[in-house]
């Protein structure tokens, strides 16, 4: 079995902590088992491998998502990156040709996709296990997740099985019913209708099959190269409702969406994450401090107060909803980003030049970094280890500064951790 989960998201809900290249599901909240906290799709990766599914995962996400996964899930997943967002049907197109044309797997191989940020437990994996054996045993092209509704909900699409198929271990499904009102949720939940959890399962030819209709493509490359030729649609409405042949497991465990500073809230240890004080333990107020500067809640009640290098969000937790919008009306430029390699966050902003902190870790190397639209003055404030400016290398050493004119690659080796101050002129 091989797992692919889908990264995507806009990082708007979860502001300031979250950005376009820092999505909810890389923040690291979560309480982890080790100690200290632990991100979504880490949370979901060590689920993965303590429910002993003998798999292998593959990771589909943007190009600007590529760095925090590396860093975040180290070399233990594959990753593919979409040449463009298309939507879930192209990314799980893409995934399964890296599968087939790339890992050399076989048209038999079953294959389950999943989003990697569902807050869950062990029984949902369970449940995944369930679905592969059910795809290997014939009963059906595609096997869905279905969870088991706790209310009406107008925010989820539903997966009514056939009549006569309540209560069996694998159900077939008659159809599909995308976000209905909730009065129409609550008379499909009376028909036995279920959440659909985004969870798939297949053999790997099925899909390779439905994607050569649009490409036909020999290399794995080819495939992405051709990324524009795929329609841009979900997978639900171009493979689940016009399957043949469909099925649905059901899934009654614990299941949230934690894409909301209030669902967030609830999972969060203690009042205060970071560099933070609440006078009142009580309060019912929510602090995260990602910035060096305390942070100093008194008086609060009910509020979430979240800081980062992208801003300051206080909020009230009843109008949390309302965050999405009022984050367009902001600048969208993330002041934080995480690599593999390390991190840049950007320090002072002005209209001649941005001034950035980034830190290479110990023995990693950095991307080839082109800026076309600044020159670049580099000064080491520490560490060692080499610089390789437009295909020359030279030592790097604390105190030395280094110019990279615009257009002109570099790259940075680190022989031990490396902090760097970087301003880039206009």
């Amino acid at each position: 079995m091989k797992i692919i989960l889908l990264s995507g998201g806009s990082g708007k809900r979860l502001w300031p902590l979250s950005n376009n290249a820092r999505s909810k599901q890389f923040i690291r909240l979560l309480p982890s088992p080790t100690g200290g906290e632990e991100s979504m799709v880490q949370r979901v990766v060590r689920q993965i491998g303590e429910a002993g599914l003998d798999c292998d995962v593959t990771v589909a996400t943007s190009a600007a998502q590529r760095g925090v996964i590396e860093a975040q899930l180290g070399s233990g997943v594959d990753i593919v990156t979409e040449p463009e967002r298309r939507d879930t049907f192209p990314a799980i197109a893409l995934s399964t040709s890296y599968l087939s044309l790339e890992k050399r797997c076989g048209d038999d191989e079953v294959v389950v996709v999943m989003p990697c940020d569902p807050f869950t437990d062990g029984g949902y994996f369970a449940t995944i296990a369930k679905m592969a054996e059910a795809v290997e045993n014939g009963a059906a092209d595609l096997v869905l997740m279905g969870i088991c509704p706790t209310y009406a909900s107008s925010k989820f699409g539903y997966v009514v099985p056939r009549h006569g198929e309540a209560g069996k271990a694998v159900m077939a499904v008659d159809r599909f019913t995308e976000k209905p009102t909730e009065e129409r949720a609550a008379k499909l939940i009376e028909e036995g209708a279920l959440w659909n959890g985004g969870v798939f399962a297949f053999r790997l030819g099925y899909i390779r099959a439905i994607t050569s209709r649009y490409v036909q493509a020999a290399t794995f490359d080819e495939v992405r190269s051709r990324y524009g030729e795929l329609p841009k649609i979900s997978f639900d409405y171009e493979v689940a409702e016009k399957a043949q042949s469909v099925a649905v497991l059901p899934f009654n465990g614990v299941w949230r969406d934690l894409g909301t500073w209030n669902a967030l809230a609830e999972e969060l240890q203690g009042n205060c994450i970071g560099n933070a004080v609440v006078d009142n333990p009580e309060c019912g107020s929510q602090v995260v401090n990602q910035l060096d500067l305390p942070l100093l809640c008194i008086g609060t009640s009910n509020l979430i107060v979240a800081a980062s290098p992208d801003g300051i969000l206080v909020a009230d937790k009843e109008h949390c909803e309302q965050l999405k919008n009022m984050v367009d009306k902001l600048p969208q430029a993330p002041q934080y980003e995480e690599f593999g390699w390390g991190y840049s966050r950007v320090v002072d902003v002005t209209d001649e030049a941005i001034t950035s902190r980034i830190e290479v870790k110990y023995g990693a190397t950095t991307d080839e970094i082109v800026d076309n639209e600044h020159d670049r003055v580099l000064t080491v404030l520490s560490g060692s280890g080499s610089i390789e400016i437009a295909g020359i290398a030279t030592e790097l050493s604390a105190g030395e500064v280094y110019k990279v004119g615009r257009g002109e690659s570099y790259k940075i080796v680190a022989t031990t951790s490396v902090q760097i101050i970087s301003v880039s002129r206009y």
